[in-house]
């Protein structure tokens, strides 16, 4: 039977996440009342592809959960939006990745105590490279070094552009940086990177490594890109935000989403940095996901 072809194939954290909302972050050692929790899917890859699969693009998600009560609602929050989870792997007597998250609608942040999965990493032998190199797009997070590195091998001699999403300066993610088309860091991952608070910087010296677009997110001062030796800098798109997890996260669908329709650098950026600021408006990563109709498509 023929392979099944998707747009885009993720590689990276799949999360269950229960969030609430604080007036304010309390003091150690005291108690605080929270509001309105809610609980959603969650992972950096994971919501990045539940926005591509709502804006019509066939996504296929490779992972690893336990087999503990996270795991199958993980799972469920996937398949629910029409993302493939042949490739997520369950692994026995371990546990899932979760996150508890506090936000603070009146200052737009957010705290999260998270866990990554505990069970054994997906390993390079337990990947689907028939999808991987007939997809249109590799997105990973680098959480699985070695899995991720053979993902960016397979899909380079294929001709497949790898994004990538820096959120934290982990171990291997320079080297998957070096064989990235679009890497995309957080203002976290930038600053420990070089050790200063520059983004621009951060920009250029990681464009030494060799992808051709560096995208470094400013939460709500926007972003900074350096585009083959070009720069660009734009504002964030301006809201009242209720909780920015996932902002990041749309970012990087946004940005492919416009990679798929062929569109040029500034309308991906500018697309993503939208798609970032609409969730926003929402509780969780995945509520406030807009329409690509609200963006005037």
């Amino acid at each position: 039977m023929a392979e099944r072809v998707f747009q885009v194939y993720g590689l990276g954290q799949g999360c269950m996440d229960y969030i609430g909302k604080v007036a304010a972050y309390p003091d150690p050692d005291t108690k605080c009342e929270i509001s309105d929790m809610v609980i959603q899917g969650g992972g950096p890859v994971a919501t990045a592809l539940v926005a591509l699969a709502r804006w019509g693009v066939g996504c296929a998600f490779a992972g690893v959960l336990g087999d503990d009560l996270f795991g199958p609602m993980i799972k469920a929050s996937l398949e629910g939006e029409g993302v493939d989870t042949g490739g997520v792997l369950v692994r026995r007597g371990f546990d899932s990745q979760f996150a508890f998250i506090v936000a603070e609608p009146g200052v737009g942040r957010r705290t999260i105590y998270w866990r990554r999965p505990t069970g054994p990493p997906l390993g390079p032998e337990e990947l689907n490279y028939g999808i991987i190199r007939n997809a249109g797009v590799l997105h990973t997070d680098g959480l699985f070094v070695e899995a991720s590195m053979a993902a960016c091998n397979a899909a380079q001699k294929a001709g497949v552009k790898i994004v990538v999403d820096a959120g934290s300066l982990r171990e291997g993610l320079l080297d998957i940086a070096r064989m990235s088309n679009f890497f995309l860091a957080s203002e976290a991952f930038a600053k420990a990177f070089i050790g200063e608070d520059k983004p621009l910087d951060a920009c250029f010296k990681l464009a030494e490594l060799g992808p051709q677009l560096v995208v470094v997110t400013l939460g709500a001062k926007g972003y900074i890109a350096l585009d083959k030796g070009r720069v660009i800098e734009r504002p964030a798109y301006p809201v009242e935000a209720v909780d920015t997890t996932g902002c990041g996260d749309a970012f990087h669908a946004g940005f492919i989403y416009g990679l798929l329709k062929g569109w040029g650098v500034e309308k991906c950026l500018d697309f993503a940095a939208w798609a970032g600021a609409m969730v926003s408006l929402e509780l969780g990563g995945r509520a406030g996901i807009p329409t690509v109709e609200d963006y005037g498509l």
